[in-house]
């Protein structure tokens, strides 16, 4: 069966415009009901949101399908992905949701879905979900009677803070470090300043306002410049930046340098492997990751096992081969032993764990390795196809003769959003300049013709 609603994170879309209307959420909510109705007991869906104003639209449409699927919502408000996730399992609902376009601006939503298991869900059953839409559904819904009822959690936020405490060690303190906070104006808010608190430290918080229409604008993991300079403004010893839903984290040293995803994952990776905690051997990223990553394992007696972009791939690859840490370059961190997907604030937490052990400042303990120079272009497609042209792929295999052995060159289409990546990586940084210039530029070529 093939997918063409949902791309590498769910659905994902313009708001108020297909696929991101409410009718389509409606159905949405019938169609994954149905599928996960299994049984004679009352069947539970958690419903999460960010801080989009489309979430007032979405939110009841989902509710809605649900309810006529027979379905039990619980609506638990604005959180952050992960907790969504971890919700669903510890109240033993049959489905989750998070209504969220991640790191997108306002006017884009999404909708994704999560297992009784917390995992997203596989190509298959989104497959199988899209069949059911294009159906008629009529026949299979609930009769009067069998309605679901919706509810709203009212300690869900409580629930997520106390969890995300227990991931790092009982006797780990914050107790006189101070951390600038920019919550992207999205959907942790209230909780990711909470937790920071209740453990001990002193909190600078950054876009904790949101109106509706300021998630990610200018702030959070995608714009991380007002949070490198509150790190120096306020003399902190780190900074962190979640994106719209939180399951993806941006760091900054005391000096307001960035550490990206591939960073945090080489330290924990490291700290977990010498306290025997690593399983697997191996770390599972995807194909963005830099080389620099992939050598340092390597030369701690660790592997960099590779997907495709998106973070579900990470996690099936973990899955499969019994690896605990995986990530992404941009920033979602899965660390399996507290989790079933990204988790911004859990990561910043494992960080600031392993420092405050260290002892070391953020710039000495966070920055194991020297990245390859890396360039990645983002080229406007408006909705064409330039990697089936021939002129293009030619470009793309002159890039890759030039790379040879020391580098390497990644295109592809992006799966959220109306977009082809240009990436290469290698020890040369003018000749990376060369190579994406040359390939961006027949991109544009094709889209303007």
């Amino acid at each position: 069966m093939i997918r063409k609603l949902f791309g590498t994170d769910g659905i994902r879309g313009t708001a108020n415009t297909a696929p991101m209307t409410a009718e389509i959420a409606l159905q949405v909510g019938m169609a994954a009901g149905l599928h996960f109705t299994r049984g004679d007991h009352r069947h539970r869906v958690v419903i999460g949101k960010d801080t989009r104003l489309s979430g007032y639209m979405i939110e009841p449409a989902l509710t809605a399908g649900f309810v006529a699927a027979g379905m039990d919502p619980i609506l638990a408000g604005p959180l952050p992905t992960p907790a969504i996730a971890m919700l669903t399992r510890s109240l033993r609902a049959d489905l989750g949701v998070m209504i969220s376009a991640s790191h997108n601006p306002y006017q884009d939503n999404g909708i994704k879905l999560f297992g009784p298991d917390g995992y997203k869900l596989s190509d298959q059953a989104e497959a199988a979900i899209e069949a059911r839409m294009a159906g008629d559904m009529a026949g299979d819904l609930a009769p009067p009677a069998g309605l679901g009822r919706a509810l709203r959690l009212d300690d869900a936020q409580g629930r997520y803070v106390e969890f995300v405490k227990r991931t790092i060690p009982r006797r780990i303190s914050l107790d006189g470090i101070k951390v600038v906070i920019d919550c992207a104006n999205g959907a942790a808010y209230k909780v990711a300043p909470a937790v920071l608190w209740e453990l001990g430290a002193e909190v600078v918080p950054l876009a904790v306002s949101p109106d509706g229409l300021n998630i990610n604008d200018g702030c959070g993991s995608t714009h991380p410049e007002a949070m490198c300079s509150a790190v120096v403004a306020h003399g902190a010893h780190m900074g962190i930046a979640l994106d719209g839903d939180a399951d993806r984290v941006l760091i900054a040293d005391e000096t307001g340098a960035l550490i990206d995803g591939d960073q945090i994952m080489a330290v924990i990776a490291k700290h977990w492997a010498d306290d025997g905690w690593l399983q697997g051997g191996a770390v599972v990223s995807t194909v963005m990751s830099n080389l620099g990553l992939e050598r340092y394992l390597d030369g701690i007696g660790l592997k960099l096992l590779r997907t495709q972009v998106g973070d579900r791939y990470v996690v099936e690859r973990m899955r499969e081969l019994g690896c605990n840490l995986g990530g992404e370059q941009s920033g979602h961190i899965v660390m399996a032993d507290h989790g079933t997907t990204g988790d911004g604030l859990a990561a910043a937490l494992q960080l600031l764990s392993i420092i405050s052990a260290s002892g070391k400042p953020v710039s000495e303990a966070c920055r194991p390795f020297e990245p390859l120079p890396q360039i990645l272009r983002n080229v406007a497609v408006n909705g064409a196809a330039p990697l089936e042209d021939s002129g293009i792929q030619k470009a793309i295999k002159a890039g890759e003769a030039r790379m040879g052995s020391d580098g390497r060159v990644l295109i592809r289409a992006s799966g959220t959003e109306p977009l082809v990546r240009v990436m290469a990586e290698g020890n040369d940084k003018a000749l990376i300049d060369s190579v994406v210039g040359d390939i961006v530029a027949e991109i544009e070529r094709f889209v303007a013709a």
